[in-house]
């Protein structure tokens, strides 16, 4: 019985796997076909042959010409998100699967290894360089080829418009930049949609493509900023000033133009270093001008020519709406260890099927400080080791973070708090387990991505059987009181867990920069609170549960039905009688104010409809909401879930005790990297941009290739 059990999984397991590989290629061959149609789009053989013979065979009383750009530029993005649900979907838990082609790994490691280290852009590697290269030169190529074509009638237009041969070439040049800028618009919004699947598919995490998003926002930006500067001169040299007050009924419409743009400078400033480090939440606020900027964009271009920028924004609100879902649901807060260091480690429930990454993220709101503030920590507890819990440490650093550790440190201890959550998010592998040595580097809180990478080590070591590596652990901190976040890798329930840490080859050298011996006179003791239930809190769990890829995919596709649906009706019965697909009756703003509303009403009934039956047949939330209100002992080593308020010092062998210490000195961290043997080493680095970039140009500068470096941080 067993055995035939074990050959149907195996074909299952082979079909799945068949399947993969047809989406994967499938997916692969409509974005090849994309991405031509955007090299192509610039000449005269598509907008003068290709498209009109498209247009012709597209246009229909329901959709009418933006049928045709919804067709060429909307359709394809989004075929790819769906596929690409149903290709994570096949996965089961791939993070598990660490030693999966090893030899593909390594073979392209040499893409991945940094490249430049110095400069504005941050740390680069050659497949980031080659990507940027690429498309650098599409927007050259975009720009010249428009040009090419326009200046090509620019004397026989002056003619006719009586106007001087350059104030004519000024207005295409002007016309160009604002096309060549649609490019850095049509990817601005996928890097910053951290349920993207399109982004795992690649590989890739939100947080760590959030550079990508910085790079397309200053080039759009300094495109379309020329855009409107351009067409400023224009009028005023040809004595047509008063164009800028105009808002056409049909066509493009100037006043929505400047005031997209204007919100897109002031969003443009707010990202200036200074304003941005000194005044976070000035930047934070101003970035919700993205709403202004994309809704008057829309206006001015209408929309139908606003479809050329549409997937990427779609994909962004359909994840904005989820994470809008999931953050109205309060969470509960089992634990908070305060340490002396002025660190506090939050302790939530978590749903049991709910499993994740080692180094995802999670955003929290903490309502009592901030109703619109949400902060990225990274989630420091394994769904292996911790299969109820979920943690995230945060360092009293900014005003909100202080605010947070003065609520839960003070005289006067909460007995409840509220908190809301946002994720987790994470990449789908394992990539660390796959190398013979990992060296973890750290400075100050940065330490806090490598502990979910121990935790989920230990457990392999404990109960997979198979070769982990030897791990290194350098953290370097300021002052002797902060090696107690070392602690932080054994968790709260430490004194019952059944896995040995011994049992990995764990090394810890720490670093005390600032002081030069311990100090013997501090003896704050790191404390835990135990908060009491409420029964509207809820577990961490996905917003869309175990299913959440599939359920993704359904919810791009039915949304885009539904919304088409709803379009062709308005266009059949309403808009198609009075204008008959001419565009020149039916005012553009109706138009594009409807069109824009139908997408939210689609992604709001589909999203909702997708969350509340997910919620519905969540069984697991039942049960563990049930094991929070009942009996249960107040003890927290004995089941801690309705424990009574407490305040003590934790009970738990110190890991500092185990480390290496150093005081008053810095590693040096070129002299120990050069020490390392092993014919894989994975260099991980996580803490100040300084450390980062010094740690990737000693990567950089070695001979081998034995060094692997990644880096694990929220900024570039």
């Amino acid at each position: 019985m067993n055995s035939e059990s074990e050959v149907n999984e195996g074909v299952s397991g082979k079909m799945k796997k068949y399947l993969q590989v047809g989406i994967w290629w499938f997916s692969l061959f409509i974005f090849v076909g994309y991405l031509l149609l955007w090299i192509v789009r610039p000449t005269n053989i598509f907008y003068l042959r290709w498209f009109p013979d498209i247009e012709a065979k597209a246009d229909s009383v329901y959709l009418g010409e933006q049928g045709t750009t919804i067709l060429i530029y909307t359709f394809p993005i989004l075929l790819i998100a769906t596929l690409a649900g149903l290709y994570l979907h096949l996965e089961q838990k791939p993070w598990n699967h660490n030693t999966e082609r090893k030899g593909r790994f390594l073979g392209l490691a040499s893409w991945k290894r940094p490249l430049l280290t110095k400069g504005p852009l941050g740390i680069i590697t050659m497949t980031e360089l080659s990507f940027a290269i690429m498309f650098v030169l599409l927007l050259i190529w975009t720009f010249c080829s428009y040009l090419h074509s326009m200046f090509a009638s620019a004397a026989q237009d002056a003619a006719k418009e009586r106007d001087q041969v350059w104030e004519v070439k000024l207005e295409y040049s002007a016309i160009a930049l604002g096309l060549v800028g649609n490019i850095c618009l049509a990817l601005l919004f996928f890097p910053v949609s951290r349920g993207s699947s399109i982004l795992r598919l690649l590989g890739l995490t939100s947080e760590g493509s959030i550079k990508y998003h910085i790079w397309l926002g200053h080039t759009a930006m300094l495109l379309f900023t020329a855009h409107g500067l351009g067409y400023i001169i224009f009028w005023y040299k040809t004595h047509q000033i008063l164009e800028i007050f105009k808002w056409n009924k049909v066509g493009v419409s100037n006043v929505a133009g400047e005031i997209s743009l204007l919100a897109g400078l002031i969003m443009w400033a707010a990202t200036l270093p200074s304003i941005r480090r000194k005044a976070f939440e000035l930047f934070f606020y101003t970035h919700y001008l993205y709403i202004v900027f994309v809704i008057f964009y829309v206006l001015h271009l209408g929309f139908s020519s606003s479809c050329v920028v549409l997937p990427g924004f779609y994909l962004f609100m359909i994840d904005r709406y989820l994470r809008f879902l999931q953050s109205q649901q309060k969470i509960r807060l089992v634990s908070a260890r305060v340490l002396p260091c002025e660190a506090v480690e939050l302790n939530f429930s978590k749903n049991l099927g709910l499993s994740y990454a080692p180094t995802s993220t999670i955003f929290i709101n903490v309502p009592s400080i901030s109703k619109l503030q949400w902060h990225p920590f990274t989630v420091t507890s394994c769904s292996d080791t911790d299969p109820d819990t979920l943690s995230v440490v945060i360092k009293s650093s900014g005003t909100w973070s202080k605010s947070l550790y003065q609520k839960l440190s003070s005289s006067s201890p909460l007995s409840h708090l509220d908190v809301s959550i946002e994720g987790p998010y994470g990449t789908g592998s394992a990539f660390y387990s796959r190398h013979e040595l990992l060296v973890l580097i750290s400075g100050g809180s940065g330490i806090t991505p490598f502990i979910s990478i121990i935790r989920s080590l230990v457990f392999k070591a404990n109960t997979e059987g198979g070769k982990t590596p030897r791990v290194l652990l350098l953290c370097a901190f300021r002052k002797c009181i902060d090696l107690s976040m070392i602690d932080l890798i054994l968790p709260v329930s430490a004194t019952t867990t059944t896995f040995d840490i011994s049992r990995l080859q764990l090394h810890i050298e720490a670093y005390v920069t600032r002081e030069k011996q311990p100090d013997m006179n501090d003896k704050r003791l790191t404390q835990t609170s135990w908060f009491k239930a409420n029964l509207l809190d809820e577990p961490v769990s996905q917003v869309l549960g175990k299913n959440s890829w599939l359920y993704l995919s359904i919810i791009i596709s039915s949304s885009f039905i539904l919304f088409l649906l709803l379009i062709g009706i308005l266009t059949r019965y309403y808009i198609y009688p009075i204008d008959h697909n001419t565009d020149l009756i039916y005012p553009n703003f109706s138009r594009s104010s409807l069109s824009m509303l139908f997408i939210c009403i689609s992604i709001a009934i589909v999203a909702t409809s997708a969350f509340l039956w997910n919620k519905k047949q969540n069984k697991d939330l039942g049960q563990i909401k049930n094991i929070y209100t009942s009996d249960q002992s107040t003890s927290p080593g004995s089941g801690y879930y309705n424990a009574d308020k407490e305040l003590g010092s934790l009970p738990l062998q110190s890991l500092v005790q185990t480390a290496n210490v150093h005081y008053g000195e810095t590693p040096d961290i070129k002299k120990i990297l050069s020490g390392c043997d092993g014919s894989s080493i994975g260099v991980l680095v996580s803490g100040p941009r300084k450390m980062r970039h010094e740690v990737a140009s000693i990567c950089t500068s070695c001979s081998t290739d034995d060094l692997h470096f990644e880096s694990v941080s929220f900024s570039w």
